[in-house]
């Protein structure tokens, strides 16, 4: 590493103020502090310091999306071999190495445009670049299915990025979850290629899959009115979807982790739980059809229900940000994902759009508990007056 740090001091001048490189100062920069930890400091003004930063926070995300990455790698190659009639002569490795193979571009092509893109904007604008990607860049191929193509992965980003985020001042300014507005511009403009039942599983040029094959997810079923659904390989994850959004068994691992931190905000994933539950004991007081019969706790190892209540609803830009408002925020997202699960016959999954939607009305959350606590403080001062 010193000899890193070496190489690194003796570039420097080069891209500083007055060198021949300094119109790419901001690209050095960034990958110096990607390697390094900055060695510069306050001069002026009132600063918190801390030994936490946007990286570390980064970080610390990615390391609990590990869990969910490694076993959508898996459970492609286990649903491709399914599909085919080979899983009994596959071994774990080369299970695991096909689904390596097919999400390894999906991964490579969002970091490339995205960080591409954020590399522009950052010298367009002669700032620091932000390391708010490294997050977005492993969360959109998470939330795609696996079959899909890579232009429209390229396209996708370059929309949830520029569209997003930049256009809202860049990391920490937008409102919307960026890996979630990737998701709903494919959904939108090309949704052939995000619902059905052959998008979930890759079978592979020129195989043929097994008599009685199908790729359904257990939301498709459901909403189909085949509510059997086998609990265990839900929750373990051995089901059709998104690459990282099947397992709930590592998505928990995650949230552990997050939680652990202090990154990701539990009274968001609990009372997003809460939500979910209390609509679904409703629904199942009156159900009318299948769908709205389906236990109401099964509705949270199924689709993206898991992955987005830890991963997606818990970023602290786009969420709520006061104390009381973390649990109305997380319970009208719950209620609203069942809600738009059940009963829209059309669209059987609803965690994204309620994700999306609760973005919106996070800052007018915050703004009524900041002024309620504003009066309620207000009248106590008027009265021990």
């Amino acid at each position: 590493m010193k000899a890193l740090r070496n190489l690194i001091d003796n570039m420097k001048p080069s891209f500083e103020k007055g060198g021949k490189l300094h119109m790419f100062h901001s690209v050095f920069e960034g990958f110096e502090t990607f390697l390094f930890n900055p060695d510069t400091t306050s001069k002026s003004g009132t600063h918190i310091h801390d030994h936490i930063d946007l990286k570390r926070t980064m970080s610390i995300v990615i390391m609990a999306l590990i869990p969910a990455t490694l076993f959508g790698m898996y459970n492609v190659g286990y649903q491709h071999f399914g599909a085919i009639g080979e899983l009994a002569g596959q071994g774990f490795f080369d299970i695991f190495l096909f689904g390596f193979l097919k999400v390894l571009p999906i991964i490579i092509v969002s970091y490339g445009v995205g960080l591409g893109i954020e590399f522009a904007f950052a010298q367009m604008r002669g700032h620091e670049i932000q390391e708010g990607f490294l997050v977005s860049g492993i969360l959109i191929p998470l939330v795609m299915p696996v079959d899909v193509p890579l232009w429209m992965v390229a396209v996708a980003t370059a929309f949830a990025v520029i569209i997003g985020k930049e256009v809202f001042g860049g990391t920490g300014m937008n409102i919307w979850n960026p890996a979630l507005i990737a998701r709903a511009f494919l959904f939108f403009a090309y949704p052939s290629y995000m619902s059905g039942d052959s998008v979930w599983v890759n079978i592979g040029e020129g195989q043929k899959v097994v008599d009685g094959f199908s790729g359904a997810t257990p939301m498709a079923l459901a909403a189909a009115g085949k509510t059997d659904i086998d609990v265990w390989n839900a929750f373990i994850g051995l089901i059709p979807g998104s690459i990282g959004e099947t397992s709930t068994l590592a998505i928990l691992i995650g949230a552990v982790v997050l939680i652990a931190t202090g990154i990701g905000s539990w009274k968001i994933m609990v009372s997003t739980v809460a939500g979910a539950m209390v609509t679904g004991l409703l629904l199942n007081a009156f159900a009318v059809n299948a769908y709205m019969a389906l236990p109401a706790w099964e509705h949270l190892i199924i689709g993206g229900f898991a992955f987005g209540a830890v991963f997606m609803a818990t970023d602290p830009v786009t969420a709520s940000q006061t104390s009381r408002g973390k649990w109305i925020y997380g319970f009208l997202l719950g209620v609203l994902a069942i809600i738009i699960r059940v009963v829209n016959p059309a669209y059987p999954e609803g965690m994204m759009l309620a994700i999306l939607l609760m973005n919106t009305f996070a800052p007018l959350i915050d703004h009524y508990v900041v002024q309620g606590n504003i009066k309620k403080r207000l009248k106590r001062a008027s009265v021990n007056a």
